[in-house]
């Protein structure tokens, strides 16, 4: 099946942002052991187990239940049409946002090292982001089968 070049560059966009999320949230992951205070469990608790569940749920939940996937993938349909992944300033855009985050968890963890309170919220938060990003990114194939897309997807 082939497609027409912006969509392509739109699923392409889907999975590198899913993809530098997951490097960015893996990368705060390390500094985060590398520079929080307490215990190896502790941060393997916050950073890893109570993020993993918010991802699992994140992305889980709008795949199983109708009522939060019909909206995500008008969403991602949305997404398509105004352009994003599309053009230099989408990604521009897309990636802007990815390091705004990452610099706020990186933020995060030089608060708690240095006595301030412990980052367990932003980890969440972001693996929710990221589960979020990677059910659009699954909805992207879905979203191609429909018929009416197909037939404005493929040239």
């Amino acid at each position: 099946m082939a497609h027409i070049p912006a969509w392509r560059n739109f699923k392409r966009m889907q999975d590198i942002t899913v993809a530098a999320a997951g490097l960015i949230y893996a990368g705060a992951v390390l500094h985060a052991f590398d520079r929080l205070p307490g215990s190896t469990a502790l941060i393997v608790q916050r950073t890893l187990v109570w993020p993993g569940i918010f991802l699992l749920l994140s992305l889980g939940l709008p795949l199983a239940v109708g009522v939060l996937r019909r909206p995500l993938v008008r969403y991602v349909w949305m997404s398509f049409k105004a352009g994003f992944g599309q053009t230099p300033g989408s990604v521009v855009l897309g990636v802007g946002l990815l390091l705004g985050a990452a610099l706020f968890m990186y933020w995060q963890i030089a608060g708690a090292a240095a006595g301030g309170r412990y980052p367990a919220g932003v980890f969440s938060g972001y693996a929710a982001g990221i589960g979020i990003l990677a059910a659009q990114a699954l909805l992207v194939r879905v979203l191609e089968q429909h018929p009416d897309v197909k037939k404005e997807i493929e040239a």
